[in-house]
Order: C-alpha cells, then sequence, then structure tokens
C-alpha cells in the first residue's frame, strides 16, 4: 500500500518562542540554539541548506557544513569554482537554512557574502582530515568527469605527490562568510500556528518583529 505524501505531517508541541526569550543580539540567539542543538546530540548539528542564484535570479540550493559563526557572521569553505562559488562571484548574495527537527526548529539567514581572509582558509585547511586535504586538490568541483576512476587516479597520485609533505592549500578552494541582514528563528506550535521571530538590521541596530505564521 502506497504512502500519500500529502497525508505526512506532525504536530510540533516542544517548546513556544516569545519575544521575552530573545537575546539582544541574533548572533548570540543563534549560538544558544546551537549549542542546545550540539546538547541534544542530533546529527551534524551545523548543516545548513546554501541558496545562491545567478545574475538572472536562477536559484541553486545544496548542503554545506558551517565551519564557524561570531559577530562577523557565518563560515563555510568550498571550492571557490565550483557553481556556487561561481554564483557567488558574481552575486554576492546568499540565504541559509539550520532545520533541527527533534528541536521543532529552524533558523533562516539572508546577507552579502565575502571571502574570508588568506590566514583564515589557511589555518582551517591544515586542521582538517589528509584525506579532506587531498581531496580539495583531486575534486575540480562541480566539473564533468567521465568515470569515478578518474577521481580515485587523481586522489592515489597525489597521495604520493604529498607523501610525507606538507600539503598546500589550493588556490580555488577557501572560505566565505555570509554577513547577516536578516535572520528567523522559527518555532514549531501546534495546529500549524507556529513562531516566527525575525531580527531585522536598521542601520547598526537589530530590529526583533514578529511574523504571522
Amino acid at each position: 500500500m502506497s504512502i500519500s505524501i500529502a497525508d505526512l505531517r506532525l504536530n510540533y508541541t516542544r517548546q513556544q518562542l516569545n519575544e521575552t526569550d530573545m537575546a539582544p543580539d541574533p548572533i548570540q540567539q543563534f549560538q544558544q540554539w546551537f549549542d542546545q542543538a550540539v546538547t541534544a546530540q542530533l546529527p551534524e548539528p551545523n548543516a545548513m541548506t546554501l541558496a545562491t542564484a545567478t545574475t538572472k535570479g536562477v536559484p541553486s540550493a545544496r548542503i554545506v557544513l558551517l565551519k564557524g559563526v561570531d559577530e562577523r557572521g557565518f563560515v563555510f569553505y568550498t571550492n571557490y569554482e565550483s557553481r556556487k562559488g561561481r554564483e557567488l562571484a558574481e552575486n554576492p548574495q546568499a540565504a541559509l537554512v539550520f532545520l533541527w527537527q527533534a528541536l521543532e526548529r529552524q533558523v533562516r539567514i539572508e546577507g552579502r557574502v565575502e571571502r574570508v581572509s588568506d590566514e583564515e582558509a589557511d589555518a582551517y585547511f591544515h586542521s582538517r582530515p589528509l584525506e579532506s586535504r587531498l581531496g580539495a586538490w583531486a575534486s575540480n568541483q562541480s566539473q564533468m568527469i567521465p568515470n569515478r576512476e578518474v577521481l580515485e587516479q587523481r586522489f592515489q597520485e597525489l597521495q604520493e605527490k604529498y607523501q610525507n609533505q606538507e600539503i598546500p592549500r589550493p588556490p580555488h578552494w577557501g572560505g566565505y562568510r555570509i554577513i547577516p541582514h536578516w535572520l528567523e528563528f522559527w518555532q514549531g506550535r501546534p495546529s500549524r500556528l507556529h513562531d516566527r521571530l525575525c531580527y531585522r538590521l536598521e542601520g547598526n541596530q537589530w530590529i526583533i518583529e514578529r511574523l504571522a505564521p
């Protein structure tokens, strides 16, 4: 018997979200929720959907991993020549979504994007596992390849080349920082009357507003 997709639903009842619960700064609020997701031992709590778009407004989205957050914004790393890298070069605006289903929460973030410094990118690259550093060289991300064997052969060649040597960061690989101007904290509630509280940057001040679900 097939399952009706339209009938798949949950009633969210775990928590509520009030204006008095919110930190005055959205990064502080995000850190609180992120820490709670980590404490709850959710799988990959730093997984986030990254949405980019071309200058013509054609969107694309994929899951990437958050690798840093502070008062400057949200950081992830990738190949600059990948599809997302090319789109960010054309149109340096992006949106992020974190979904922590077990906590019935999501966070949406929008902002402009800039590359992190070479020093930051170098420091993170050299903290990665050996295989990940080799993979950054082996894969021409988002480019067509004839088969998987080509990729594995390239990886093996790089293993031999850099055996007992330090692996430099590829010039085409580094980090991006999303500098937010708008964030939404969403808490699931019964009857689909969810709580949605947003931070909107006005000048140098964050304004907290409630949205209808």
